[in-house]
Order: structure tokens, then sequence, then C-alpha cells
């Protein structure tokens, strides 16, 4: 009886093996940390570096050319021989095609997002929200080309005057380019609301509908402005879609179905090689950059401020 309870020298030998090194693991996990905040670093001081030089070159085209004239002219023509700097021209045409592509996104996802968190069995949600989220990996050049090759072709047959580049079909190929963003996160957003707040609405005699509409959207609602808001982001960000589909042709116009030129598509003009270094025309890149820096910047400050102000904790 005695003899079973003392340990065999098989297992001291075993616990001594698998005995951890201290010195070891703490040198571990101080080299991993050090290994994560040099990629820390590295993503900051890039972000840094980015903004440094939109700064630098935007003072120096600044030098040459009156911000009155930059924000209150109503021509953009900075490669002709009498050059015009008037970016109102380019904030019209990303507004324009950003405006189309959202009244396409938004009703579709937030009706995709609905669908997926309260109506679709767990089995088709499984694989019906990776569908969606397929449509993210699409490069949008291929987006581009069926709006300009597909989409145009067919609004031409019913809608009259439409050119062959115009912001109607980058707008609607745009809003579902951005769809997978809004759906997915706002999916996200509704799917988090707590049971008990469904189960409560249902105990007072709401229906679905009034439930959904009155009780879970609304306490979703600082998830879904989120993805709104990055979608929109998105939206004035896309490059070649608008460039492709919506043409290049700055004209200060809202018809959806003339020809418009966007901030990114005039980005892709000038690194395309039209402009020699140094030059003013090549200096507009870097006003144009800055400026859609500061607009995606204050898209994301108002996000941010929206969820922090009206975003629902529950315990």
């Amino acid at each position: 009886m005695t003899d079973s309870v003392l340990p065999r020298p098989s297992d001291s030998i075993r616990s001594d093996r698998w005995k951890p090194n201290r010195s070891l693991s703490k040198l571990t996990q101080k080299l991993i940390v050090i290994i994560f905040g040099a990629f820390a670093f590295v993503s900051v001081a890039t972000t840094i570096g980015i903004v440094f030089t939109l700064v630098f070159e935007t003072i120096e085209f600044f030098l040459e050319v009156s911000p009155l004239e930059f924000f209150t002219a109503t021509r953009w023509s900075p490669t002709f021989a009498n050059p015009q700097f008037g970016i109102i021209v380019l904030l019209c045409g990303t507004f324009l095609t950003s405006v189309i592509g959202l009244l396409v996104a938004v009703p579709l996802g937030l009706l995709s997002a609905v669908c997926l968190s309260e109506y679709a069995p767990r089995s088709l949600r499984a694989w019906l929200k990776p569908a969606l989220e397929i449509l993210a990996g699409v490069p949008t050049v291929v987006f581009g080309y069926f709006a300009l090759l597909m989409v145009t072709p067919f609004l031409k047959t019913f809608v009259p005057g439409l050119s062959t580049f115009n912001s109607l079909s980058a707008g609607i190929v745009l809003g579902f380019a951005i769809l997978p963003t809004i759906a997915s996160l706002s999916e996200d957003a509704i799917f988090a609301v707590p049971p008990s707040l469904r189960q409560g609405s249902y105990a007072l005699g709401a229906t679905k509908r009034e439930t959904i509409t009155g009780v879970v959207l609304p306490a979703a609602l600082s998830g879904i402005v989120a993805s709104i808001v990055l979608g929109v982001a998105r939206a004035v960000g896309e490059t070649m879609i608008v460039t492709l589909a919506a043409g290049q042709s700055p004209t200060l116009t809202l018809d959806p179905r003339s020809a418009v030129q966007t901030m990114t598509a005039f980005i892709v003009q000038v690194t395309g090689g039209d402009a020699p270094y140094g030059s003013i025309e090549f200096k507009t890149l870097f006003a144009v950059g800055m400026t859609l820096f500061v607009i995606t910047l204050m898209l994301n400050v108002f996000s941010f401020w929206f969820v922090r102000r009206f975003q629902e904790k529950y315990e």
C-alpha cells in the first residue's frame, strides 16, 4: 500500500522533461512584442510619410495657384495651354457617381442584412453570406469593363441621350461593388442585437416586421451608419470603375447621362505620364489627393463620433 502511493522515478523524469523554460518563454514574448511593435511603427510611419508628402506638395501647388481659384472656379483644365484649376468640377463628378452608388447599395445592403440576420435559416446563412462577400473580391477593373460593355448598352435601350461614358452606369456598378461592405457590416451589427430585445418585443404583441423596424434596427443603428459611411469612403475613393465607365471629361453637371471625371480618375490620368515631373500639372496630383484624403478623413471621424455617440451597450 505504501509503495503504491510513492512517485515512480519515471514520473519525475517526465515532469522535468516537460517543465517549461520560463526564461525562454519570457524571451519569446519580448521578441513577439518587438516584432509586432515594429510592424505597428512601420504602418504609422508610412501614414505619416504619406500625409507629409501630400502636405508639402500641396503647399507648393498653392504657391502657384490661388486657393480661391482652386475651390471656386467652375472649369478644370490643368493640362491645357490656358490652365484652369476648379476642383469643384471633379468634386461634382465624384459626388454624382457616389450618390448613385449609394442609392443602389444602401437599400439592397440593408435588405440583404435583414434577410440574412432575421429571416434566413442558419444553414442558408452559412453559405449565403460568404457568397455575397465574394463580390468584394472581384477586381474593380472587371466591374469597370462590365459597366462599360454590358450595363451602358443595356441602359441605352430605354434611357434617351445616354452617352457611352456616363455617371449613371458607373454609379450603378459602383453600388454593387460597395454592396458587400454595407451588407456584411450591417448584418454583423443586426446579428449582435441581444435576442432578449426581440423576445421582449414579441411578448408585447409586436409582429416580426414591427420588431425589426422598431427594435432591432434602432438598436443596431450605430453599426449600420458606420457601414454606410465606410461604403461612402469606398465609393469616393474608387478608381477603375469610374475611370472606365464615367470617362475622363471634366464637366460640371449633375446629369447622370453625361460623361464626368472624378478625382480618382484625374489622378489616374496624371500618373499615366501626360504631365512632366515637377510641373504645375503634376503638382495638381497632390492637391487633388490631399482633397480626397481630407474628405475620407472627415468621413472616418464622423463615423467614429457617431458610433461613440449612439452605440448601444448591453450587459
